[in-house]
This record gives structure tokens, sequence and C-alpha cells, in this order.
């Protein structure tokens, strides 16, 4: 993204959408400039603004008036007065900034918007934690945040280090040029996005060894870091084999919500019986 400098008016409304900060108000040149080493992509500013395409010599010399008589003449805070944003033509390896940034935008490996995975916690569509395993969504960055690919590439070593299966219909594992070891491709090193998920599974047994290597790594990495887990329960609707973990860590698990197929069922074995 970037603004035009001939249209900007340096209204500051623009400084304020940005969920990672990275749109300021250049004091040299006195227009809103956007800081493309922190810009994710998301559009937020693009989208989240009114554009109402005045003329920017118009707007300026109000407000030069205004201040001459100690006024402020300022647009709406939902507005860019003069629709000076405009989108950049994104090429590789920036592309992967509005792929994981961009709820809109559908991942281009998995076909789902947004951070591209429907995750374990769908699992009765995807099926992809069973019996005695436990389902992980480490998730990178938050608005406000954000992450980069070197922090998630250092979760990823120390997980494929401690022998975990990455799962395959996931954004981040499809970027990866060696699954085995986790390694990320490194023309995508220096991008960042607003978030992004990793999802792995283990046996239950492991539930807790993975914990603690997930605590282990986060303190090492710039950016904040939100783990899921998941498991199946039983015929009764009842889990007695991770929940215990959980609590013995210092967790309280609640049942927060309930996600459906909607109808849709993932295994074949289930479709033959019906």
């Amino acid at each position: 993204m970037r603004i035009n400098p001939d249209k900007c008016v340096a209204c500051g409304n623009c400084t304020y959408v940005c969920p990672v900060g990275a749109i300021y108000i250049d004091p040299e040149i006195r227009r809103a400039t956007v800081n493309r080493d922190e810009c994710v992509e998301c559009y937020t500013c693009y989208n989240g603004l009114s554009q109402e395409h005045l003329n920017p010599t118009f707007v300026r010399t109000v407000r030069k008036v205004f201040q001459a008589f100690r006024l402020r003449f300022d647009p709406e805070p939902d507005v860019c007065p003069t629709g000076a944003f405009e989108p950049d033509e994104l090429k590789w390896p920036r592309t992967v900034r509005r792929a994981f940034s961009d709820p809109r935008v559908p991942h281009e490996s998995t076909g789902v918007h947004g951070r591209g995975t429907e995750e374990v916690k769908t699992n009765d569509v995807s099926g992809r934690v069973g019996i005695g395993e436990t389902g992980f969504t480490i998730e990178f960055g938050r608005p406000g945040v954000g992450a980069s690919f070197k922090d998630i590439q250092t979760m990823c070593w120390a997980l494929a280090k401690a022998g975990v299966a990455f799962e395959k219909r996931n954004p981040v594992t499809s970027l990866m040029s060696d699954v085995a070891t986790g390694t990320i491709r490194e023309d995508i090193m220096n991008e960042r996005v607003l978030s992004a998920i990793v999802e792995i599974k283990v046996p239950a047994e492991r539930t807790e060894e993975i914990i603690r290597l997930v605590w282990d790594v986060e303190k090492r990495i710039d950016t904040v870091i939100a783990l899921g887990v998941g498991t199946r329960c039983d015929e009764n609707g009842e889990d007695h084999v991770v929940e215990p973990i959980l609590e013995r860590l210092g967790y309280h698990p609640q049942r927060a919500k309930t996600n459906i197929g909607l109808g849709r069922v993932a295994q074949a074995a289930l479709l033959e019986k019906t």
C-alpha cells in the first residue's frame, strides 16, 4: 500500500486505522507515509476509510485559513478526504503478506480466506485429529503486533527437531522448502504478516512436552503467541486425558464454543455408512 503525497493532506486519520502502526506523518514532507517494512498489506486502511476524493489543494487551503484563526478543520475520523490511498501491484514474495493478513483474500494453497486453514477446531470436517491424539494451533501475531517469518521459522525448527508432524493442508507448511526440518523458503524470510498459524499433532501423552517447548521458544521471538489445544472427546462428550494435563500446567479449560461441519463429512468411511 502507498499513499500518494500529491493527494495527502496529513489529516492523520489513517494513522489510527493501521492495525500494525505502519502509517505515520512524516515531519519532513508533512504527509502520511507507509513504512513498507512494517506494512502487512492487510488493506485495512484502504477498505476501512471512506474515500471522499476532495481536491487536495482546496482542503490544504481551507486548513491553513482556519489555522490562521486558531481553528481546526478536520474530516470525519473514518474518512480519507482526498482518496490518497493507492494499492501497489503486489508481486512475489510480498503477495504472501496480503494472503495472510487480508481476510477477504483466499490462499492459493488452500482456497480458504484469511490465514488459509480450517484449523483443528473444525475437526468434525477435517478429521485431522484422531482418538488418542492432540492437535495444536500455534498462532503468531495479532493486530497491533504482527509477526515475521523469521519468528515462525524459529518455532518450526524447534518443533521439527522434536519430531512433530506438520499439517500438510496448512499454508505455512506449503511455504516450507523442507517439511522434515521445518525450514521455510528463504525468499519469504523478510516478509511480515498480521498473523499466521502453524498446525501440528502428536500422541496425547506428548501434550505437556509440546506446550513446554512452545513456552521456551516464545521467549526468544519478537511477537505474541496464542496456543490452541484440541483433542477428541469420548462417547459421552468428555475429555479425561488432555484436560487434566492442561489443568496441571495452570490452564483452566472452558467450553467456549462448538464448531459444526454444516453437513460436510470428511471421512470416506462415514460416507459409506450413510
